[in-house]
């Protein structure tokens, strides 16, 4: 299976690293083109138009123009995600698989708690995370023997352990692939550049990632590329439950 063929040695953890010659030439484009050549119809990348889900787009397209795309509208997106979106489906003539929460859940959420019960704890802002992004992307990644994402080691210490390929034990141990692990924000911006990609006109507002409006904002030069996702909690909790498996270490 594609897991089999694609790893050297799984690691205590269960962490999986691919062969050593994909490992060698650093090419995300390789990775893509091996997963997509085994999974064809059953693997999709999760967009959520960051620069780095863009680039895995293009890539994408030109291995097949009919590569599978999904994004999950919170419904608290920025307009900026969203004229992203618009530019790359017309520029790929991409159709792009948008999946939404459950319209009874942010309504008793939202009836219950108010509109910013996010702010008030960890676990009310999980609670949220799960209603608007954990469960649709569930039903996102149904019938998929793989799924795609843009995750870096780079971004943050919740990623440091990132492997390029894993297995999500969270979702039927699919495959999950992560063709940038090892790819720095410099060189993400280098082939959006060369390559003429649309890209979240955010990151020209000095954002570093890409989420919902009322949980992110721009950051400092130097600080952490996810400092400005849910800046009033501690690092080791910037994550939304999409990546359960991300290791954090101790504080």
């Amino acid at each position: 299976d594609f897991v089999t063929d694609f790893k050297d040695t799984a690691d205590d953890n269960g962490e999986l690293s691919m062969i050593d010659s994909v490992v060698a030439t650093d090419a995300p484009q390789a990775i893509l083109q091996m997963a997509m050549e085994k999974f064809g119809a059953d693997i999709a990348l999760a967009s959520s138009f960051s620069m780095e889900d863009v680039v895995c787009i293009d890539m994408m397209m030109e291995i097949n123009p009919r590569a599978r795309i999904f994004a999950l509208d919170t419904g608290r997106l920025n307009e900026e995600t969203y004229a992203c979106a618009e530019k790359i489906r017309h520029k790929y003539d991409c159709n792009i698989e948008w999946f939404f929460p459950e319209n009874d859940s942010v309504q008793e959420l939202i009836r219950s708690k108010g509109l910013y019960s996010f702010k008030e704890s960890i676990e009310e802002r999980r609670q949220c995370c799960f209603i608007r992004k954990v469960e649709p992307l569930k039903r996102a990644l149904s019938g998929l023997h793989a799924w795609v994402t843009g995750q870096r080691r780079e971004q943050s210490n919740t990623r440091s352990n990132l492997q390029i390929v894993e297995i999500d034990a969270m979702h039927n141990n699919i495959a999950k692939i992560n063709p940038l692990t090892f790819w720095t924000a410099q060189q993400v911006r280098d082939y959006v550049e060369l390559r003429h990609i649309p890209y979240n006109t955010l990151y020209d507002q000095g954002y570093q990632s890409i989420g919902c409006s009322p949980c992110t904002r721009a950051s400092a030069l130097g600080e952490d590329e996810r400092s400005g996702r849910w800046w009033w909690e501690s690092a080791e909790h910037k994550e939304c439950g999409l990546h359960l498996t991300n290791y954090a270490p101790p504080a």
